[in-house]
């Protein structure tokens, strides 16, 4: 039943993903694509390379904006971790972007739809204005693979909606409730033009409210190309985003969005990104 892939390109046959595990819940034969951060960098196609490297030579010379998806950050170069955010936005998330705009990071956003995007299109356009990344986390966070195909692509295409009607820009990345993804999921993701993000580093912040043990979990878990989930909904976890950012950054760390830490390479819509 093996297909022939690509090294970056890797199809994952059985297991089980639950939110701490991460490993993706598959039943029968059914395969869909996997490939980490590092590989989807290898794999770029050439004219993505080229187009990477002219942008980041304009950056530089200062004939390009930073800060954004398109900045001179080479995480085939530095020591790259992306930074992510879930079920947003809240209360808390004027407070959250304040400190990143304080420390010049920017994150990528898996927004809510249900009591978050249609309650607070203000903090969504102040997402997408300070130069955050703008990303798919579902309508109401329905389990995508217990439900039918049709609801699925409901819950997916109606966060695209809001978000476009809000801002103008359709996200191209989209994170399952709970990683839970399947081979239908990722056709209809494939469908709608939006990639799929799992994580490698998770504090468990719904579990707690104690700032200093999110921050302990993450720096214990966080290693280059990897990819940081965190909630902006809970109460403990914006207190800790300044510590994170300071030894992560004093460890040699640069902190980017999802598009960045993939980059030259493009979001490749259906495919799952795990590092």
């Amino acid at each position: 039943m093996p297909k022939s892939i690509s090294a970056a390109r890797r199809t994952l046959l059985a297991g089980l993903l639950t939110a701490t595990s991460l490993v993706l819940a598959l039943s029968g034969c059914a395969t869909y694509d996997v490939t980490t951060p590092a590989d989807a960098r290898a794999d770029a196609p050439a004219a993505d390379v080229r187009a990477k490297d002219t942008a980041d030579a304009a950056a530089e010379d200062g004939k390009a904006p930073r800060g954004t998806a398109g900045d001179a950050v080479d995480c085939r170069k530095a020591r790259c971790v992306a930074l992510t955010f879930d079920a947003g936005p809240s209360e808390h998330t004027n407070r959250l972007l304040d400190i990143l705009k304080k420390e010049k990071v920017h994150a990528t956003f898996f927004m809510l739809g249900e009591n978050h995007v249609e309650k607070r299109p203000a903090e969504v356009k102040r997402i997408d204005a300070e130069g955050h990344e703008l990303a798919n986390h579902t309508w109401s966070h329905q389990i995508l693979t217990d439900i039918p195909a049709a609801s699925a692509k409901r819950e997916m295409s109606r966060l695209q909606d809001a978000v476009r009607k809000i801002t103008g820009k359709t996200p191209r990345l989209m994170r399952p409730p709970q990683g839970r993804t399947d081979e239908t999921v990722s056709e209809i993701s494939k469908d709608l033009g939006l990639a799929q993000v799992l994580w490698s580093v998770t504090a468990k912040d719904y579990q707690t409210n104690d700032s200093a043990l999110i921050t302990k979990r993450v720096l214990e878990q966080t290693e280059r190309d990897g990819i940081i989930l965190l909630h902006d909904i809970y109460r403990g976890t914006v207190p800790a985003v300044p510590g994170i950012l300071k030894e992560l950054k004093k460890r040699g760390y640069t902190i980017v969005t999802v598009s960045q830490l993939l980059s030259p390479a493009k979001p490749e819509p259906g495919m799952v990104y795990r590092p």
